[in-house]
Order: structure tokens, then sequence, then C-alpha cells
């Protein structure tokens, strides 16, 4: 059963298509993840899948709601967190929550059940009193959390939710996440940390506004159209300029003391090959593709332009 079904999904403004024939098929209670260099259309694809925004063209269902038909219907079992804190500063957690459950016309017996449940859930239980502007990130992260789930969604957006916040209260708010899912909740979520979206069921990959892959973690790194190598060796910096000038390379990074190279599979290089060319000062070594790869590998064509001249290496 799908929570999310999308044909087509464009959104166009003026001569700018922003968004441009996006197929999604996200599964109920499934962590969907949005992946995408910044301007690649994540925002606007939210926008329009919770009724936000009109697509110019395409097919959207969502939760059995057609969009933008019914978008009033579908306002009162989603839940949506943006990237910027957006509830108010100067009211205390309390009583913004309290604001966010009248909204929701939740009744007066159960919101006060309801909210105390999620204080003790989210930490925030010595907080409620203190105004929203005075809480830490990872407080507000949480708080932001609690009023997106107050009326318990079937579906949650989540648009860069964990830009701000430290990687411990990151983790935790990933636990929570997972917590959801395995209610039922399903989740979409963009994200730029990589870490993030291997812990996600399933992700997509946007580039200039078109879907570029889709799968689960696992079977993108496999699909992948590119063997990595690490290479360690003298003067890196050089050698990353002088590999970057083959066509057989599609990416390289320096990671440490180490080199992070990525060679078309349809060049059909093995690490000795590999080891021949760079010659007996470097060493090399087949290594498993991680996520960030997967990523590169799919958004490339942003760099494309800034690429030297093609050349062997000297």
């Amino acid at each position: 059963m799908l929570a999310i079904e999308a044909q087509g999904m464009s959104r166009r403004f003026g001569d700018y298509l922003a968004v441009n024939a996006v197929d999604l098929a996200v599964p109920v209670g499934c962590i969907y993840g949005f992946l995408g260099p910044n301007g690649c259309g994540k925002s606007t694809s939210i926008r329009m899948l919770t009724g936000l925004l009109a697509p110019s063209a395409g097919q959207i269902r969502v939760l059995g709601l057609h969009l933008p038909e019914q978008a009033e219907a579908l306002r009162q079992q989603i839940g949506y967190m943006t990237q910027k804190f957006s509830l108010y500063d100067n009211l205390t957690v309390l009583e913004n929550l309290q604001f966010v459950a009248g909204i929701y016309r939740i009744k007066s017996k159960e919101q006060s059940m309801r909210i105390r449940e999620l204080l003790a859930l989210y930490q925030l239980e010595d907080k409620q009193k203190v105004r929203a502007g005075s809480l830490s990130g990872g407080q507000k992260q949480r708080l932001a959390l609690a009023a997106a789930t107050i009326h318990r969604p079937s579906l949650l957006f989540l648009d860069e939710p964990t830009s701000a916040v430290d990687p411990e209260n990151r983790r935790e708010f990933w636990e929570r996440l997972f917590d959801l899912s395995d209610a039922g909740t399903t989740i979409l979520v963009s994200t730029h940390y990589m870490d993030e979206a291997e812990r996600c069921h399933r992700i997509a990959i946007l580039e200039r506004g078109e879907k570029r892959a889709d799968g689960s973690p696992s079977e993108l790194m496999t699909q992948m159209p590119a063997d990595v190598y690490e290479i360690s060796g003298p003067q890196l910096r050089q050698l990353r300029q002088q590999l970057l000038m083959l066509p057989e390379v599609m990416s390289a990074a320096q990671i440490g003391q180490r080199l992070r190279l990525l060679v078309y599979k349809k060049y059909g290089w093995r690490t000795e090959q590999l080891q021949r060319r760079l010659g007996a000062e470097y060493s090399c070594e087949a290594v498993r593709p991680s996520l960030e790869d997967v990523f590169v590998a799919n958004t490339g064509e942003a760099y494309a332009g800034s690429r030297p001249h093609l050349r062997d290496i000297p």
C-alpha cells in the first residue's frame, strides 16, 4: 500500500522548470529520504506533496487523496516540520503546543493528555514554562517534532530538520523517527547528511529537478555505475588534478591521507591496471561504495563544467 503516489509531477516558475516529471511511490510506514544539491527541487516537491503548491503537470495522490483538489482534507492527516524553527519564540513550550493543538481542533481533555505524553516523550517536562526562544537547538528540534505530531498524523514531512543540531541530538531525533515509523507513520525527510540518508528505508536523489536514482541505500550502492578505489602516496593534491583529466575518472576527492577515486565501470579498469598507471610510489585498493559515492555519481553533472580538459597522466 502506498502513502504517496506521483506520476510526472512537475512545477514550472515562468521559464524555470524546478521539478521535471518526477515519479514517486512511497509505501506506508516507510522512511523515505530526499537527497540532492541546493536548488534541485526537494522543497518544491515537498510543497506539492503537502498541497501547498499546485503542480504544473502530473498527477499526485497522497493518503488516497488527489492533489491539489483535496488539499484541505489532507492537511488534517499530515505533519510538516520546516528547516527553520517556525514556532513562536515568545510563547512557552506549553503554550506553543496548546496553540498547535487548537489549530487541529483537538478537544480539551484529549489535548491535555496528548501534551503531557509529548512533553515526557521528548524530554521537555522541565522546559514547559520556558519560552521557546530560550531553548537550545536540540530542544527546539524536539519541540518542533512534538508540535508536528501532536494530532497523530499518518504522514510526516520533514524539510532538513536536523541542520542546526549536534550529532548526539541528531541521533536521538532519528530514534524518535524510527519509533514513529514502527507505529505506522510514513515519513518523507530531506537531508544533506549522508549518515542520515543511510538510515532511510528508501531514498531518491534529485538533480536539476529530475529524479536520478530511487531505491534502498544498499541497492543504490550496488547499482552504482562506478568502481571505488582508495589511493595512498605522496603529493595527493597534484595526483588528484591529474586523475581528473582522465575520461575514465568520475570523481576524485581527498579523504584524510587517502584519495578516494570513482572510475566508470564501463571502462573495465581493475586494481592492477590502476596500480600500473600510478606507479610503485602509490598503493591502491578497491573499496566498498558509500552513499556519498552514490550521491556524487548521480549529481556530478552539476560540476561537469569545472573539470579540466581531458588528457592522460604525463
